[in-house]
């Protein structure tokens, strides 16, 4: 197990590029993901079509056809493509990413091409893929050397300016490079329809606008380090989506939204609904086990009044449509229950 919380790598800046895709295709993908009852194996007629032209965080490229044979270096560009019903051929720490997104886990002999700091080249390059994709946070120099074993998709993790934004131009533009637009599509009304049925849910539980934080944290030679999900955040930006308010706005970075803290900076919170996601980590909870008998944490609002939650382990923090949704259940299933 791990002993701290995974975290995306080191974020590099820059504005939102738009991902546009330009397609000369005889039709579009005629499968379905997983979610709206289809097999990912199936050929599509847009799947044998080609060329494709798209437009990354680095500029233009063209593929010869969509993409069939998929690499992933990171996780969240994973859960999307299962979310799409993609096929993801290579991936980066298989038994890591199964281990912390089981809302959309993959085959656990799914060819294993490293970590997502450092992929191996020669694991890709037997692979043979039609495209890599990745995130700015792997170094440029590294993304330079996988370009010359496949074209790479690069993307940002996330946007702090506009999360759900940029996870929605994350989920069409691998829809678009894969031919699997209607996948794409289809992924993206299914998180709305959830969206809306969790507003729905707490508006009638009287929780409209009810303040509320994340978190998670982890143990470090005793320490508890504490990580607050701004509105800048994926899930900050959902529970603000279904009609909570986020307690917590300050300190996010600019791509994934995220603050630091400790137990004593959240003595600044007041009567709000705080809620946490764990996981399996060798320290156990660090709300629980990390913070036993802590005296500034035993006299939090939040936590005299029985107001802390953990939601359940396996929902990816910085995934896409499938994880949002898990999430929305969660955060719905605890604060009314």
């Amino acid at each position: 197990m791990r002993s701290s919380r995974p975290r995306p790598l080191a974020t590099a800046g820059g504005a939102l590029v738009a991902l546009v895709a330009t397609f000369a295709l005889a039709a579009c993908g005629t499968t379905e993901d997983p979610a709206s009852g289809s097999t990912p194996d199936e050929t599509t007629d847009a799947a044998a079509s080609g060329p494709v032209t798209y437009t990354d965080e680095r500029g233009e490229h063209t593929l010869d056809a969509p993409a069939t044979s998929i690499v992933s270096l990171e996780w969240g560009l994973t859960e999307n493509l299962v979310a799409i019903g993609a096929d993801v051929a290579g991936q980066a720490d298989v038994e890591g990413y199964n281990a912390w997104n089981t809302v959309a886990p993959i085959d656990s002999a799914t060819p294993d091409v490293g970590t997502r700091g450092e992929p191996s080249l020669d694991a890709i390059s037997a692979l043979e893929p039609d495209l890599v994709v990745t995130t700015t946070d792997l170094p440029e120099n590294v993304i330079a050397q996988i370009e010359e074993i496949s074209p790479v998709l690069t993307l940002r993790g996330s946007d702090g300016e506009d999360p759900l934004g940029y996870m929605r131009s994350t989920v069409e533009a691998l829809g678009e490079v894969t031919g699997r637009q209607d996948d794409a599509a289809a992924a993206l009304e299914d998180f709305d329809a959830k969206v809306a049925e969790g507003t729905a849910a707490l508006e009638d539980a009287g929780l409209d606008g009810a303040e509320f934080t994340m978190a998670d944290g982890w143990v470090t030679n005793g320490t508890v380090s504490i990580r607050m999900y701004t509105p800048g955040s994926f899930f900050g930006a959902v529970g603000e989506e279904i009609g909570l308010t986020n307690a917590w706005t300050e300190g996010g970075d600019p791509d994934y939204g995220l603050a630091q803290t400790d137990v004593e900076g959240l003595t600044q919170l007041g009567d709000v609904q705080f809620v946490y996601i764990a996981n399996d980590t060798d320290g156990g909870d660090p709300f629980v086990d990390g913070l036993e008998d802590n005296a500034v944490w035993e006299q939090l609002p939040f936590v005299e009044a029985g107001d802390v939650h953990r939601v359940p382990d396996g929902i990816w923090m910085f995934g896409g449509p499938l994880s949002g949704a898990a999430y929305v259940d969660a955060l719905v299933d605890t604060l009314t229950a």
